[in-house]
């Protein structure tokens, strides 16, 4: 993941976009990177997101900016679906996301017809978003595609509500951690019960969460391996869920960031607030490195 978000300017644009193509051509051959992944800011103004997620009326001038948008996301899933390599478009802010929950359902349509190639990101903090998925897939029935979801909560919690009080709407954020985490199970379910056309990457650093979907699918009768599921954890964080996946043959991954520093950090910094919500886990975690430093300490 090129972790270049909220950018301003067309030529940071084209570079990112460039830079993700070469990422994709990169991985060709490379069965260690399964997924290429981008962030919709990456590729255009999150102003502009929020103006056609309104359906506002766009400016000659913002018309063609959009096309711009719109040309570099079909790029880069254009170069995936040629080398058969997934490609996950992250979520962001609630206002700009409209716009590319429909971007990334153009994508899927025209790419998705034989596997999903292209994986929209669904926040389960957010209200609603089990709705939307459900509308989803029966429009993708309707026109014969296959969908792939990576399932995370989500991590722009304090600005969505710090937002939603300056401006006066309703909170889009569930009212608990416990709503939500009710809410991201309840995603769980859905694409266990539509497997036939839903593929999923549960993004998660939460030990329940894994261990729930590794259930549901023993309920199923699914193999560990099973290539519609998916689960992954951010590199450097909670590696004893990631390796004890993949010990037990699930497809497990490590999502990892890179770019310039000054744009890196803040994602990883929220990356970071997320995962101290999870209680008691981050301290697990320590004492896990603890022990693991310990025990390669002793085996010198």
């Amino acid at each position: 993941d090129y972790s270049i978000e909220g950018k301003e300017d067309e030529e940071t644009f084209d570079a990112v976009c460039k830079e993700i193509k070469d990422i994709v051509r990169f991985s060709v051959g490379n069965p260690a990177i399964p997924f290429i992944v981008f962030k919709p800011t990456a590729f255009g103004r999150i102003d502009l997101y929020e103006a056609v997620g309104k359906n506002a009326e766009l400016t000659t001038s913002q018309k063609e900016e959009w096309d711009r948008v719109v040309k570099r996301f079909d790029e880069v899933c254009k170069l995936c679906h040629e080398h058969d390599k997934k490609v996950m478009v992250d979520a962001e802010e609630t206002w700009m996301q409209d716009a590319a929950d429909h971007l990334c359902e153009e994508m899927m349509e025209k790419y998705n017809q034989e596997k999903p190639i292209v994986w929209n990101t669904i926040q389960m903090y957010r209200t609603g978003r089990l709705e939307y998925m459900e509308a989803h897939l029966q429009r993708a029935r309707e026109k014969g595609y296959f969908i792939g979801y990576k399932i995370v909560r989500g991590a722009y919690m304090e600005k969505e509500r710090a937002r939603a009080a300056e401006k006066g709407y309703a909170d889009p954020i569930q009212p608990t951690k416990d709503a939500s985490d009710k809410n991201y199970n309840a995603g769980i379910d859905f694409v266990m019960n539509h497997l036939d056309k839903v593929s999923a990457f549960f993004g998660t650093h939460n030990e329940i969460s894994s261990e729930l979907v590794m259930d549901k699918m023993k309920a199923k009768g699914l193999e560990n391996g099973n290539p519609h599921i998916y689960f992954g954890q951010l590199y450097g964080m909670s590696d004893n869920i990631t390796f004890y996946l993949s010990d037990k043959g699930y497809n497990a991954a490590k999502y990892l960031p890179y770019g310039p520093v000054k744009d890196v950090v803040p994602y990883l910094t929220r990356r970071a607030q997320e995962n101290t919500s999870v209680a008691g886990q981050t301290g697990r975690e320590l004492g896990l490195i603890k022990k693991e430093l310990e025990r390669r300490k002793a085996s010198r």
